[in-house]
């Protein structure tokens, strides 16, 4: 909590710094990345006091600094209220990154992914969405009971 770093400069961290050049990113592209994540309000707060969704928030707009090639997304949901984690994959589906993410919270992530690798106790598979995620896949998958519906035309695992 008495890191003296601030949100902002967290990000900043994220652009290439070159000690010999002493690059320094524009400070209205940070700002730029923290709008993008919903974080504008929180930039100038330490780190240290930002909630873990916050940091979640931070987290997004540093993986975006470089506008990468490739996301790898760690659980990148955690922490996120409904409105924040829809933004979220809806960011991601929208990068034009290819993305690799891990998650728990399956459920909103299934309108937006091409292939799903589940591992579950018994095993893991790997395929289409549409392949995959099925009532006799992820019972054989747990051992138990698990059912795949549709809601309102979305898939949602039980």
């Amino acid at each position: 909590q008495d890191l003296p770093l601030r949100a902002r400069d967290l990000v900043s961290l994220s652009f290439a710094h070159g000690v010999l050049r002493k690059r320094k990113p524009a400070r209205g592209r940070i700002d730029e990345l923290l709008a993008e994540v919903g974080a504008t309000g929180i930039a100038d707060r330490r780190v240290g006091q930002l909630s873990g969704g916050q940091q979640q928030l931070i987290r997004q707009a540093q993986a975006f600094a470089q506008d990468p090639e490739l996301v790898l997304a760690d659980e990148p949901l955690l922490s996120l209220d409904p409105a924040r984690a829809r933004d979220t994959v809806e960011r991601l589906a929208e990068h034009p990154a290819a993305v690799v993410c891990v998650t728990h919270s399956i459920n909103p992530v299934l309108d937006v992914v091409d292939r799903v690798l589940y591992i579950g106790p018994e095993g893991h598979v790997i395929g289409p969405v549409a392949e995959v995620m099925r009532s006799e896949v992820l019972s054989e998958l747990y051992g138990t009971r698990v059912d795949v519906v549709e809601v309102d035309g979305r898939m949602v695992v039980l």
